[in-house]
């Protein structure tokens, strides 16, 4: 489909910042789906004047691309969560590589983990295996239990004319819409 050469190898590498080029292996299997150079290029543009000392949360952390592009490119902080044990090994692995102390990898149930809020983040990427109710329970989770704030970011991943309810506190900022994909970065707003 939109496999690239790196996906078919179980690697992705990071395409800018202070890691680019660097390559981040995964297990290769058809349950994980790192999201493409191309939409983490676009992704990461519409980040651009967010992501510096941001705090992020990756919910559905898979090979991680999108929380090291995170760290590449100067967040503060991130937060991975992941079911799968397999998963957990190769981000790890992939951590000490690249020698990053500024993160957390949790062996978790996303769904679970969210129940007991501990702080807020600034940016939260939801890219789950596609899966529209696995997104809205992830969405109302962070917002009942206060893991984001007002003007938090939240991006979510899933297939293109894949409806996805979301509250109306978040208003959409970007949204782009592939052959194979829909992406969409909303903006939390409490007053409205």
């Amino acid at each position: 489909m939109y496999n690239s050469f790196f996906k078919k190898k179980g690697k992705v590498y990071i395409i800018s910042g202070a890691l680019k080029g660097r390559k981040l292996s995964f297990q290769n299997d058809s349950k994980i789906r790192p999201t493409t150079n191309r939409i983490r290029e676009t992704l990461f543009n519409w980040l651009s004047k967010y992501i510096e000392n941001a705090s992020c949360l990756d919910c559905f952390a898979g090979s991680g691309a999108l929380a090291l592009e995170a760290i590449s490119r100067n967040a503060k902080f991130v937060t991975l969560l992941e079911i799968e044990k397999n998963n957990i090994i190769y981000l790890k692995q992939n951590v000490k590589k690249l020698n990053i102390y500024n993160i957390e990898i949790i062996h978790t149930n996303t769904l679970n983990w969210l129940k007991k809020p501990k702080k807020t983040y600034d940016i939260i990427f939801i890219d789950p295996p596609y899966n529209a109710k696995l997104i809205e329970k992830t969405i109302v989770l962070l917002e009942k239990k206060k893991w984001i704030k007002n003007q938090s970011m939240i991006y979510i991943e899933t297939k293109k004319n894949e409806f996805v309810t979301i509250s109306n506190h978040f208003t959409l900022y970007k949204k782009k819409i592939t052959r194979h994909i829909a992406c969409y970065l909303y903006i939390f707003n409490t007053k409205i």
